[in-house]
């Protein structure tokens, strides 16, 4: 037996769902929060497209010169590992 995925297949298949994707983010975002409280500094949820997540970093965390490792390292890192539909994760 044979498994061949036709393209018609691939364009039927239900897109995750941005709304559903934007709610799994927003409790990630809840579980490593206080992590960032500890050290004076949050992080806002602004929004999800296509899999890029929108942060707003908050409190200490905005002016300081580690913010792109915490991102990146630690935000980026732990929501990708949560929720696969995660492609990266930008500040604005």
């Amino acid at each position: 037996m044979t498994c061949v995925m036709q393209a018609k297949d691939y364009w039927e298949m239900p897109m995750p769902n941005q709304e559903n994707v934007g709610t799994r983010v927003r409790e990630a975002l809840d579980e490593i929060r206080p992590r960032l409280q500890a050290d004076g500094g949050d992080i806002e949820f602004v929004g999800v497209d296509q899999g890029i997540v929108k942060v707003k970093l908050t409190g200490a965390c905005a002016g300081c010169p580690m913010s792109t490792m915490t991102l990146k390292m630690g935000v980026e890192q732990y929501l990708k590992q949560k929720i696969p539909e995660v492609v990266r994760v930008e500040a604005l």
